[in-house]
């Protein structure tokens, strides 16, 4: 049995055409169908999935990021491991392609969790990973369109995420981001962190994706994981976290998965981007459907 979610942000606004968006969301499916059924582990997968939608240019993750106020590019990304809990994750990485990549090579070849900043990009050299060039060029500002204009007191968002379980029942998440729309140098929010932004256990896996400030207020995916381990059926337990971040004024969505195959994909936003397989081998896309 295998199954997958992944999303391509909680921005979306009615009135605007996600028509690319979600075929892009489908071809992605697709692909990473053919590789669970030639046996891809879920981390394999999720690290793939996010870099199809990094690469995109199309979300406000990877090459669809947009400058911070000192017109830089931040970017931030977060993968954990189901099977062994291990993690890997950077912050306000510069200069680079896939931040995911780099998060994973972290996780892989270091003790650490996290590496930030400089030190994010020089490990990133270090491992070979691919580097931007001319990087207002390559940016293409993803969502500037519709999602800088969220409703009063709100921080305009994108991010992208996925959330796999494989043939062997192994569960993975992933989130990358750009982060919110004209954040301060130096500004973290939810993706980078593991318990907030991106969550994978023996029973669930998570992607956050929303005004991150809230998120770490609620630990808010590994808070879904918590209340199933509680009790709770997975679509319970997510649309709890999601009451809880709209209690405390923000908005967003999360996707999450279970070792069952079962999936959820709540939101108070407008819209959320996200696309999934079931375990009966069922494509589905949606931008504003609940």
């Amino acid at each position: 049995m295998t199954a997958l979610i992944l999303h391509g942000g909680a921005g979306a606004r009615r009135g605007t055409d996600y028509s690319r968006e979600a075929a892009h969301m489908r071809e992605v499916v697709e692909a990473m169908k053919a590789r669970l059924d030639a046996g891809a582990s879920a981390m394999e997968v999720v690290v793939e999935a996010t870099v199809m939608l990094e690469d995109s240019g199309l979300y406000v993750a990877g090459r669809g990021a947009s400058p911070n106020l000192a017109g830089a590019y931040e970017l931030d990304a977060s993968l954990m491991d189901g099977t062994t809990r291990e993690a890997g994750a950077v912050a306000a990485l510069q200069g680079f392609r896939n931040p995911v990549r780099v998060a994973r090579a972290v996780m892989q070849h270091t003790p650490h969790v996290m590496l930030a900043g400089e030190g994010a990009a020089l490990f990133a050299a270090e491992q070979g990973m691919e580097a931007i060039g001319d990087e207002p060029a390559w940016f293409t500002h993803a969502g500037q369109s519709d999602d800088n204009h969220p409703p009063k007191g709100k921080l305009s968002h994108g991010t992208v995420g996925c959330c796999v379980l494989d043939s062997q029942g192994r569960l993975a998440a992933a989130t990358s981001t750009a982060g919110v729309f004209g954040k301060m140098p130096g500004r973290v929010g939810d993706t980078p962190l593991p318990g907030a932004g991106s969550w994978a256990d023996g029973r669930v896996a998570v992607s956050s994706t929303g005004t991150g400030e809230y998120f770490i207020r609620a630990v808010a995916a590994a808070q879904v994981a918590w209340r199933v381990e509680a009790g709770q059926s997975l679509a319970e337990a997510a649309q709890a976290v999601i009451d809880d971040v709209g209690g405390m004024g923000g908005d967003g969505g999360m996707i999450a998965l279970d070792r069952d195959g079962n999936i959820t994909h709540p939101f108070n936003s407008q819209g959320m981007k996200r696309a999934w397989l079931t375990p009966t081998g069922e494509i589905g896309v949606e931008v504003f459907g609940r």
